[in-house]
């Protein structure tokens, strides 16, 4: 204990065995009995205080009532604060009442005694300070992100190494250039496609569609007469009902002159002329996309025998109807064109029709030949023919 205590010749009196002598203690050699008398009275409100003296009366002396007091228990191990014990409480508080819940009975028990006692009541009641019972939660403290912990200056190889890491390599810029130049090649092959198939067809529709009203105009107004026509102008009107087709047809089979805007060419220059349909014999060969730009001849394959074929000119409406077809046919077989085309079924001169287009669909490697005889010949001023009415 650091605490200071009494002398006991202060207390009981007697000699001390220890004598002191130029600031030393020395042992006296006499026995010094304990003391058979109580320890000082203890206050109430500090029980390990003792008795304080009245100013002015000197030393106290014990009394009888000093030693013949009980003793409060004392802590034999310390005497610094620790928890209240029941009767401390009962003292400041009153009595203690029981609660319902565990946790109120848990709150207000309290172990009397030392440390020792308050282990092995711990123990008792939760299993020490490491047994099973329940323990205490307490906070983890938040870990600290690695990705924001400061790091240190990168030094000047580790800079450089850290750049050739990051630098791709040939083959992946090889790589990279081959995937751009294939995604480049789909995008341009997209475009083209949409533009063959779809552009073509809008555009050539609305031109073959402005071409077959200013016809019409002229013809009402009277601008145009039949005769010879320069190449790209347009002189009549091709009907085929069954396939809701109606396109002009212009000089010349030209594709950028005649074919590719949405018309029907008449083969009528050398050395590939043929007959117009005015004309008392000979064979009136007409060409036309199948497949873009406005594919006026798409569906002839359709065409049977005894369908309706009509040209519409100035004056006067000729009417055909097909006899014959011939599906596959190299595109240098121009016999077909003849007078009297070999393989159509005719036998002699007579006013024929031929219509040519490629063949198979999107392709240009053969051709397609229908042909036809004319059946009608009906003027304008009369009224449509009875193929235009149906």
């Amino acid at each position: 204990m650091t605490a200071l205590r009494p002398e006991r010749e202060d207390l009981y009196g007697g000699e001390r065995p220890y004598e002191s002598s130029g600031g030393a203690r020395s042992y006296t050699g006499r026995r010094q009995d304990p003391p058979t008398a109580p320890m000082p009275r203890m206050t109430g409100d500090h029980p390990t205080a003792p008795v304080p003296r009245q100013a002015g009366t000197g030393p106290a002396v014990p009394s009888a009532e000093d030693f013949t007091a009980p003793l409060p228990p004392v802590d034999d191990e310390t005497m610094a604060l620790r928890v209240p014990g029941a009767e401390d409480l009962r003292r400041e508080n009153g009595p203690v009442r029981a609660s319902a819940g565990p946790s109120a009975s848990s709150a207000t028990q309290v172990t009397a005694g030392g440390r020792a006692a308050r282990r092995k009541a711990a123990k008792r009641r939760g299993g020490g300070r490491h047994g099973g019972g329940a323990r205490e939660t307490t906070a983890v403290p938040p870990q600290r992100d690695p990705q924001r912990a400061p790091q240190r200056p990168l030094t000047r190889v580790e800079a450089r190494r850290q750049a050739r890491l990051r630098k791709p390599s040939p083959a992946t810029v090889a790589s990279r250039a081959i995937g751009e130049v294939f995604i480049t090649t789909g995008v341009l092959m997209l475009l083209f496609v949409t533009y063959q198939l779809w552009w073509t067809n809008v555009r050539a529709h609305a031109q073959a569609g402005s071409e077959t009203h200013q016809l019409q105009d002229d013809w009402a107004s009277g601008k145009r007469s039949p005769g010879v026509f320069e190449p790209g102008q347009g002189f009549a009107i091709l009907h085929i009902p069954k396939l809701d087709v109606v396109a002009p047809i212009a000089e010349g089979v030209s594709n950028k002159k005649v074919l590719d805007k949405g018309m029907v060419g008449h083969y009528g220059e050398a050395p590939l002329k043929t007959a117009m349909p005015q004309d008392k014999t000979g064979n009136f060969g007409l060409a036309a996309h199948r497949n873009t730009h406005g594919e006026p001849f798409r569906y002839i394959n359709r065409l049977k025998a005894g369908d309706a074929v009509v040209v519409e000119t100035q004056d006067t409406y000729f009417v055909y109807k097909v006899t014959s077809m011939l599906p596959v046919t190299p595109p240098s077989n121009t016999g077909v064109l003849n007078p009297v085309p070999p393989g159509s079924g005719f036998t002699e001169p007579g006013r024929y029709i031929t219509l040519t287009t490629c063949t198979p669909e999107f392709t240009s490697k053969y051709r397609l030949i229908v042909w036809g005889k004319m059946v009608q010949e009906r003027p304008r001023s009369k009224g449509k023919p009875d193929a235009l009415i149906e």
